[in-house]
């Protein structure tokens, strides 16, 4: 598949419903609207959107940054992106931001039978450091705790 032509920016409040349509195809246990709603005004949030060339919301990435660690709470690409780069823009971007930032480690959870989203983070650096045991509920799954040093590709 081709790359597409997306730009990836701030969050705004109006890509929200977006993010939640998304959330709920990409997600069996997903986020509420007003989770996006709170942490678009959250201090310690940072909310990025990839936007289509015609302005449509086709995934999103928030990281939580807390003194020089960062946690990926949520990335997601729109079905008809994924597998084209979209998900990796994402990523690519918030290590960038982090770095920019002075974060030395940064982490993220991932269910265990995404073989998908494990071979991308692997790519970036990330490595398992911990199991989470049930932490996904529909169905039922543990979550691989993926940690990623600042140093990872220096």
């Amino acid at each position: 598949m081709t790359t597409p032509l997306i730009a990836i920016r701030p969050t705004k409040a109006d890509d929200v419903p977006a993010m939640a349509s998304i959330e709920a195809l990409a997600f069996s246990d997903p986020w509420p609207s007003r989770s996006f709603h709170e942490l678009l005004v959250h201090p310690f949030s940072r909310m990025m959107t990839a936007v289509d060339a015609s302005g449509g919301v086709v995934g999103y990435c928030i990281m939580l940054q807390a003194a020089d660690e960062a946690e990926i709470a949520n990335i997601a690409t729109a079905p008809g992106m994924r597998r084209r780069g979209v998900g990796a823009r994402l990523l690519d971007d918030a290590i960038a931001a982090g770095t920019d930032a002075g974060v030395a480690a940064m982490f993220l959870e991932v269910r265990e039978s995404n073989a998908a989203a494990r071979a991308l983070y692997s790519s970036r650096g990330f490595a398992a450091v911990g199991r989470r045991r049930g932490y996904y509920r529909h169905p039922v799954e543990d979550a691989l705790v993926l940690r990623r040093d600042a140093m990872a590709f220096e």
